[in-house]
């Protein structure tokens, strides 16, 4: 008799949390993410870092998260969308754009410069047989595929000084935009703001660093409650082993495919 072929879905844990430095100084955390689920397990993630000088980075991150995911889970897309690069950049490009417009209106309401909103983002658009970033400013995307090779999607744009970084808000921000496309078997993406970025990438060689993502993709893999997963993701981002070493604001979404 034969079985129905079950179908990978994704499994996805995901959580943002304050620094140390901005839990002592009475700050709120900076960073937002947001992700969904389409039709044809289509995986839609977006993460950004508010910047720390803007008075309201903190919103500037959660109107460009959930409008570059909005605006893709409202976008038509098929099988063409797919099917060849430029449809796929052009979305990512149209996100970012309506992200951006989002931001810079809010700013005109609240009767704000742009740059008081400044914030990163990164989006990533996903099936298991190929993923698609697109990333303005700091922050990293990471993909492992069906052999076990981890690759680096993006790597953090940390401009021409130490801590500087483009921001969604800045003139030339599409103009400096990472795109990439990656066509092979997934079956693990994370993406991750800039405070966690050294943890996680050998910064010499541009390498994402597999102990600490191989464990998080096992995690999530075999992940069964939803709230417990979080919970736990948010326990391990406030460890020690984690503050010791970064005290920003900590943005962690981790997608697996999962068969149950």
């Amino acid at each position: 008799m034969n079985t129905p072929k079950q179908i990978p879905k994704w499994r996805i844990v995901a959580a943002s949390v304050c620094g140390t430095s901005h839990i002592r100084n009475q700050q709120l955390c900076q960073d937002a993410h947001h992700w969904q689920i389409l039709a044809n397990n289509v995986l839609v993630i977006a993460a950004a870092d508010g910047a720390g000088s803007a008075t309201l980075g903190k919103v500037g991150a959660m109107i460009a998260v959930e409008t570059a995911t909005e605006y893709i889970s409202h976008s038509d897309i098929s099988h063409q969308t797919f099917a060849e690069d430029a449809f796929l950049r052009d979305l990512l490009t149209d996100a970012m754009l309506a992200a951006k417009k989002a931001v810079e209106e809010e700013a005109d309401l609240c009767q704000h410069q742009p740059h008081d909103l400044a914030t990163t983002l990164i989006i990533a658009i996903a099936t298991p047989q190929i993923v698609a970033v697109a990333q303005i400013g700091d922050g990293l995307a990471v993909a492992k595929d069906s052999t076990g090779n981890l690759i680096a999607l993006t790597i953090p744009d940390s401009g021409e000084y130490i801590n500087e970084t483009t921001f969604l808000t800045s003139p030339d921000a599409l103009n400096t935009a990472q795109f990439r496309i990656l066509r092979q078997e997934i079956v693990n993406i994370s993406v991750l703001t800039d405070g966690l970025q050294m943890l996680a990438l050998n910064m010499l060689v541009g390498e994402p660093h597999k102990p600490f993502f191989f464990p998080l993709f096992d995690f999530v893999a075999n992940a069964q409650d939803k709230t417990i997963a979080k919970e736990q993701l948010v326990k391990f981002l406030c460890s020690e082993r984690i503050t010791q070493r970064t005290d920003d604001d900590l943005t962690l979404v981790i997608a697996a495919l999962s068969k149950s």
